[in-house]
């Protein structure tokens, strides 16, 4: 099931998508499962043609719990040892954005951003330190993310809230999977068509499961926040103009516009 967050007559809403049709929801999907277990059920009987409506972010996070060096691959191109332990970090909700939404590139002369493709886990109710076993309890879907980075930010300070946090910096979309098994799914970067990452999330070092048992263990995640589990090798530079797509097998595309500061 693809559910999916959208702009009609100017009013967001939930739906499910079903080919190129989405059916509206009663509410929100995290509180219907909170009714109804497991089940989405309450269809409010609207429909839409996905053609005529915007997505936008599948959901709407308290926080973007956010991890660091979480592949073999991208640890070693930073020539970084790998973590004993998940290195975490948090996005705030206001660097969230949608499919199509643009990246701003922050004002500045010195400025590197670049793009970090990422499978991202959605939290469907509260969790507050779930044993490895239960974590599917606790996840309402899959979707895409893109961990949007200012490098020298990142080298000069500390800790990476100011490198991580700017506005339009967490796009996530296009829909939440509700029903894909994450352990060895396919994940791509392009920028403006050429592939530039390109791994499997078997190579995480940290699984999905591990990783909601570690962060629940920190912090209470609520539903609608979303864990976004890290990139592989290949990241690398956007600049004004570029179109970068992260897409991830069984799950869809999400797709965004890099733009400067000015033009906004």
């Amino acid at each position: 099931m693809r559910i999916v967050r959208f702009a009609a007559r100017g009013r967001p809403k939930y739906g499910v998508l079903l080919g190129d049709v989405i059916r509206g929801l009663q509410g929100s999907p995290f509180a219907q499962f909170k009714r109804y277990g497991s089940r989405i059920t309450a269809l409010n009987g609207s429909e839409y043609e996905s053609a005529d409506v915007r997505l936008l972010a599948p959901c709407l996070p308290s926080k973007v719990v956010a991890l660091g060096l979480n592949y073999r691959s991208h640890a070693e191109e930073t020539s970084q040892p790998v973590p004993q332990v998940p290195l975490i970090f948090l996005k705030p909700s206001t660097a969230v954005v949608g499919p199509e939404d643009p990246i701003v590139m922050p004002s500045s002369a010195k400025r590197r951003v670049d793009y970090e493709g990422e499978l991202g886990v959605v939290i469907r109710k509260k969790a507050k330190a779930v044993p490895r076993e239960r974590s599917r309890d606790y996840i309402l879907g899959y979707t895409c993310v893109n961990d949007v980075s200012e490098r020298y930010s990142q080298r000069d300070d500390v800790q990476w809230t100011r490198a991580k946090g700017f506005d339009t910096f967490a796009p996530i979309g296009p829909w939440i999977e509700t029903e894909v098994d994450p352990g060895d799914l396919k994940i791509e970067t392009r920028l403006n068509g050429e592939t530039r990452q390109s791994a499997r999330t078997s190579d995480l070092i940290f699984s999905v499961d591990e990783l909601l048992a570690f962060i629940s263990g920190v912090m209470t995640l609520l539903p609608g926040d979303v864990i976004a589990t890290g990139t592989p090798s290949g990241i690398g530079r956007m600049s004004p103009g570029d179109v970068v797509e992260v897409e991830i097998e069984k799950i869809g595309v999400l797709r965004n516009h890099v733009v400067s500061q000015e033009t906004v």
